[in-house]
């Protein structure tokens, strides 16, 4: 960090001037635009009155260390968690919305998660202590926002493991011609889910987030030369005339292919240097936004308003279950990848503080696993009960991601700025960007939730 930036970070941190209020805390926020993320060691320096220790403490004797993420590899985590299942249900959101509607929400949408990705660094920086959306309710609102946020957290992450298990148990049947009972891949994934889960540090899952990338490429790869070769004349339409509530159940499925901001603060946390947090955001946003556009418009030109969802089923019987085969190495790690942040969120709450949170101690070992098998049973209960996939997509999408990738962002970028929203021209623009950003949150939520009612 250079010395003007360090200045004006130490100032804005020093508790001496910081009385504890809203306005004394931004009254040393000279600007939160213009500061770059902290440093590890300036982090634990300057942690902020609601600070109940930082989440993993001194690593110098760790047997444990979990701030050992490099940029890059936070970036394939991100990357691995995001361009999952989202991206199967985007040719089919086109097939019901019309190409240029599509298209347009898909590329503003990705935007907007781009500056909202940004606000969350923004927010952590200020908060260097918060390492999940519970610690977010516990600054803004208290102990009842931290049980509050951090259910929701829960709630959402439990949810999308469910709809990965569910995932897995379509593959499994398009591989295998439903050779087996659906409930018995399930079951095979319920296994499986949990055995990858295990690793208890971030930088262990960037590895198999490496494959994950790769397998994903490969698969929507072979699905639109197989839809190109196979389909090569069907019906598509650059506007669909469409009753509001089934277009809007599509745009739910856009925001879900952009629902991974709900565990930044957690990939930030194990970052060795949080200051490089952007460069990790900017290579997710590039990346999926133009996959997704690619992909989308490629698989719907030549499947036509018969697409399915997920995409990898619009293809013969034979390049299905290739693709599909393909694609399970995705379909698991994205999964272990929201299993983990969820995971790691509970934990952290039962031995933050201790020495169990970087000992491989019994009860330290013993409690992982407990809680990573009892989230993924969870889990597997959900996936086979909610049946559809598009369904839950919808649902969870207008629950929860329309907060924690767009409407939260909103709210945090106003809480660090209190005080500050009309200072400047640049500010009051941002302002008004902000609460606009809030109310599409809310009218997501809201539409969404009726839409998929």
């Amino acid at each position: 960090m250079d010395a003007e930036n360090k200045d004006s970070f130490d100032a804005a941190y020093n508790p001496s001037v910081d009385d504890g209020t809203a306005n004394g805390r931004h009254a040393v926020l000279n600007d939160v635009e213009k500061q770059r993320f902290p440093d590890k060691q300036s982090a634990m320096r300057h942690a902020s009155k609601h600070d109940r220790g930082d989440p993993f403490g001194d690593e110098a004797t760790a047997e444990v260390k979990y701030r050992t993420l490099e940029w890059w590899q936070a970036a394939m985590i991100m990357i691995a968690e995001t361009i999952s299942l989202g991206i199967l249900s985007l040719p089919s959101v086109l097939a019901s919305i019309g190409m240029v509607p599509g298209v347009i929400l898909i590329i503003g949408l990705g935007v907007l998660a781009t500056y909202t990705g940004y606000t969350i660094g923004q927010f952590k920086a200020v908060y260097p202590h918060v390492h999940n959306m519970a610690d977010v309710g516990e600054v803004m609102l208290g102990p009842v926002g931290r049980e509050v946020f951090g259910a929701a957290q829960t709630i959402f992450l439990v949810f999308v493991m469910g709809s990965h298990l569910l995932t897995f148990t379509i593959a499994m049947n398009a591989i295998t011609a439903h050779a087996t009972c659906t409930i018995v891949w399930g079951v095979v994934g319920l296994v499986i889910f949990v055995i990858l889960t295990l690793p208890r540090t971030l930088k262990k899952v960037s590895y198999l987030s490496i494959v994950s990338f790769i397998s994903i490429l490969a698969a929507i790869m072979i699905t639109m030369i197989g839809v190109g070769i196979e389909q090569p004349d069907p019906v598509v339409q650059a506007t669909v005339t469409t009753p509001f509530a089934s277009a809007f159940s599509s745009v739910t499925n856009i925001i879900f292919a952009f629902a991974g901001h709900v565990a930044f603060f957690t990939f930030i946390s194990e970052l060795k240097n949080p200051n490089d947090f952007p460069k990790a955001l900017v290579v997710l946003q590039i990346s999926d936004t133009v996959l997704y556009v690619i992909v989308a418009i490629v698989i719907y030109r030549y499947a036509g308003s018969e697409v399915a969802s997920p995409a990898l089923g619009s293809t013969a019987t034979v390049v299905k279950k290739v693709a599909y085969g393909i694609a399970l190495p995705t379909i698991v790690i994205a999964g272990i990848i929201y299993a983990h942040v969820a995971a790691k969120y509970i934990y952290v709450r039962l031995f933050r503080g201790t020495t169990h949170m970087s000992k491989r101690t019994w009860l330290a070992v013993g409690s992982w696993t407990g809680i990573v098998v009892v989230l993924w049973i969870i889990a597997w209960v959900i996936a086979e009960s909610i049946p559809v996939f598009n369904d839950l997509l919808g649902l969870i999408s207008a629950l929860f991601a329309s907060w924690f990738t767009y409407g939260l962002s909103g709210i945090l970028w106003l809480y660090i700025n209190w005080g500050q929203w009309f200072k400047s021209g640049k500010k009051s623009a941002l302002t008004v960007l902000n609460w606009v950003i809030f109310g599409i949150g809310a009218a997501i939520c809201g539409i969404g939730m009726y839409s998929t009612a």
